[in-house]
This record gives structure tokens, C-alpha cells and sequence, in this order.
């Protein structure tokens, strides 16, 4: 099937004199308290590994006889019993195989919080990085609409000009101080949220970028990449070491052996016989006898169920991850068409405006039609930069699903 080929322009951000996005995911990976937990879990159950590949220990036991027993040979004193059990062959190891791939699974969790946690530093990054463009907006078109009142303020006084449009202009730089006190209102809450993320201070400097790179990214984007999504290779490790558990379980159902010797103190008989007071040496040999099969049918069977849950599992999660790749991909392209939308509204709106402000500056004409073509291009740089964000925010999230490495 050809192939459709979709350019997606994407923003990344640089600042020489700040941290770029990748310093962020460093922080966040190093100081994050949850991803930290995740990793403890991880190592804790690499130490299950040791206990389910040992043998049991071994028992020592000890016995005083308060009436001696009489023997031929002399009494009977004090006996001593050392045993060891063994589980069947191959026991240890298929235990030891469940525990590893158990351990793996738990490794491929701490993966994916960790690329969640770099999905949840973009989805604030990038929202802060539209907060600030907002703010250099607002304040750059109230140096336009204060140049614009000044001029109208200047031809009402030669009366060349009316007072309403002196007001007009007033109104709306009004308006725009109070949409930038709102956005540096906003600023110290998502700062605060941005640094709970990173485990640090919340009113810690937070230095986006400002810089613009663009590149190309096929329609196919890391598409293959889905398989490598840690939950899927958590769920198919988990699946493996159920596949191990029915194994233990079958050999826990098999005889367990084991050998051991007793040595008995033997006291000086009253009969003057040859060997008489020689302590006495017994080797054993035990055999445990899993007659009860009802509990290892039981945790045969077990295994076997859970090894089809986590099949379905994992099919149903591939199913949501491909639904979800599609998605995205699709507000990405839409992203991309506003994009070009807004850039091309952007260059046509500023043309214009400069154009019929030196009519309006020669005329004095048109003055309302000045305002309203400069909040029209207001509005679509608000939508320019809106749009950035959401479309950096969407691909955090593709990445994340596709489990892209930083």
C-alpha cells in the first residue's frame, strides 16, 4: 500500500542562557519521588531471586532422654539429628526463572513511569512556554495600542480626529492589562505545578525556551515502536513467568528428598561387652509422599488462568495503543494545518494592517477598521502559539506511547 507522506512541523525549544526540555527530564528522573519508589520496587524484587533458589535450611535437632533407654551395648543418652530436605530436580531453577521474569516485569514498570513522568514534564512545559509567548504578546500590543492612542489623542487635539476614537483605543489597552495581569497571575501556578513534578522548591526559576526548530516526521512515526511500550512488555514478562509458575507448581507436586544422620550418646554398660559405651552413628533418608493433589492441581491451574489473563491483557492493551497512536496522529496533522492557518492569517493580517494605518494616518479614516484588523491579529498569534503548544503536548504523548528514549 503507498505510503502517505505527512510533514509535521514541530517546535523545539532551545535557550542558550536556560535549561532546554531534555535538562527538565533529567531532574525529573533524578529527583521524582514516584519514580523512585518505582525503581525500590524493582530492586526488591530482585532479591526475591536468592530466596526461591535456595535450598531449605537444614534442621539440627537435639534430644535428652530423662530415662535413659537400656541397651545391650550400655544407656542411651542424648541423640543428635541433622537433616536436608532437596525439592525435585529442576525445582530451584524454574523458581528462580519466575522470580527473574517477575523482577524484568517490574523493571519494565519503573520504564514506563519513568516515560509517563517525561510525558506529565511536557504537558506543563510546553503550556508554560504558550504562557510566556502570551505574556511578550499582550505586552507588545499594548506598546502598539498606547502608539495608537497617542496618535489619536495627537489629532483630536489639532482636531483632526475624534474623542470616541481616543476612547476606543482606551478601552481596549485596558482589556489587554488586564489579560496580562491575568497571565502573570497564572504564571506562579503552573511554575509551582512544574516544580512539584521535578520534587523541587515551588517558586524555583523556570526557564523555557524561546528559539524555533522545525523538522519532518513521516505519517509512520515510530509506528513500529508500539511493541517496545513497556506495560506491553510487562504484561508479556508476566505472561512468561506464569508460563515458569505451572513448571514450579508441577515439580512441588514431585517427591521432595532428603538425607540425614543421627548420632546418639551411648553410655558404659554394666555388661563388660566389646563395644560396649560406642556411641551410635544412623544415616536417614527421607522421602515426602504428595498424596494431598487436590492444592497442586489447584496451583497448576491457577498459573495456566492467569497466563490467559495476561494475554488478553496484553491484546487489549495493544488494541488501545494502536487506537491511540491513530488519534494522534490525526491531531497532530490537524495541529499542523492550523499551523500553516494561522502563519499565513499572521503575514496577511500584519501586511494589512501596516498598510491601512498609513491610511488611516494620512486620511484619517478607517481608525475602528486599524483596532479591529489589530485584535483579528492578535487573536490568531494567540492561536499561533496555542497551537505550538498543543501539538508539542500531543507528541510528548505519541512518544510516550511509543516509548521513545531520551
Amino acid at each position: 500500500m503507498r505510503k502517505l507522506i505527512i510533514i509535521f512541523i514541530l517546535f523545539f525549544a532551545y535557550n542558550a542562557k536556560g535549561q532546554s526540555l531534555n535538562d527538565y527530564y533529567t531532574i525529573a528522573a533524578e529527583n521524582n519521588p514516584e519514580l523512585k519508589a518505582k525503581y525500590k520496587e524493582f530492586e526488591a524484587a530482585m532479591q526475591k531471586i536468592p530466596q526461591v533458589s535456595s535450598l531449605p535450611d537444614p534442621n539440627l535437632s537435639m534430644g535428652y532422654f530423662i530415662s535413659p533407654v537400656e541397651t545391650r551395648l550400655g544407656p542411651q543418652n542424648v541423640r543428635l539429628s541433622l537433616s536436608q530436605m532437596f525439592p525435585w530436580f529442576g525445582t530451584l531453577k524454574a523458581q528462580k526463572n519466575a522470580a527473574t521474569l517477575l523482577a524484568e516485569s517490574k523493571y519494565q514498570a519503573f520504564l514506563n513511569a519513568k516515560n509517563q513522568l517525561f510525558s506529565q514534564v511536557a504537558a506543563v512545559y510546553y503550556p508554560l512556554y504558550e504562557l510566556h509567548g502570551l505574556k511578550e504578546i499582550e505586552q507588545e500590543n499594548i506598546r502598539i495600542l498606547e502608539s495608537y492612542k497617542s496618535i489619536a489623542n495627537t489629532k483630536f487635539q489639532n482636531a483632526k480626529g475624534s474623542l470616541v476614537d481616543v476612547l476606543r483605543v482606551d478601552i481596549m489597552i485596558k482589556d489587554a492589562q488586564t489579560n496580562l495581569e491575568i497571565l502573570n497571575k497564572k504564571e506562579p501556578a503552573l511554575t509551582s505545578w512544574f516544580n512539584s513534578i521535578l520534587n523541587r522548591k515551588y517558586d524555583e526559576k523556570v526557564v523555557v525556551s524561546k528559539k524555533i526548530e522545525t523538522i519532518e516526521l513521516p505519517i509512520e512515526y515510530r509506528k513500529d515502536s508500539i511493541v517496545t511500550n513497556p506495560i506491553l512488555q510487562e504484561i508479556e514478562l508476566k505472561k512468561q513467568a506464569s508460563e515458569a509458575t505451572i513448571e514450579v507448581a508441577r515439580k512441588q507436586g514431585l517427591p521432595k528428598l532428603g538425607v540425614g544422620l543421627d548420632y546418639v550418646f551411648v553410655g558404659t554398660g554394666m555388661n563388660n561387652f566389646p563395644d560396649s559405651g560406642k556411641d551410635v552413628i544412623m544415616p536417614m533418608v527421607t522421602v515426602s509422599l504428595p498424596i494431598f493433589r487436590k492444592k497442586y492441581d489447584a496451583a497448576v491451574t491457577e498459573a495456566k488462568l492467569m497466563q490467559e489473563n495476561y494475554s488478553f491483557q496484553k491484546e487489549a492493551y495493544e488494541n488501545k495503543l494502536n487506537g491511540t497512536y491513530y488519534k494522534l496522529v490525526f491531531e497532530l496533522q490537524k495541529e499542523r494545518d492550523l499551523l500553516k492557518l494561522y502563519e499565513g492569517q499572521v503575514i496577511t493580517l500584519s501586511k494589512s494592517l501596516s498598510l491601512l494605518f498609513a491610511y488611516y494616518s494620512n486620511a484619517n479614516k478607517d481608525f475602528e477598521e486599524v483596532l479591529r484588523m489589530q485584535q483579528e491579529l492578535l487573536k490568531y498569534q494567540k492561536l499561533q502559539l496555542s497551537s505550538i503548544s498543543t501539538f508539542h503536548v500531543k507528541l510528548a504523548e505519541l512518544d510516550y506511547l511509543t516509548a521513545k528514549q531520551f
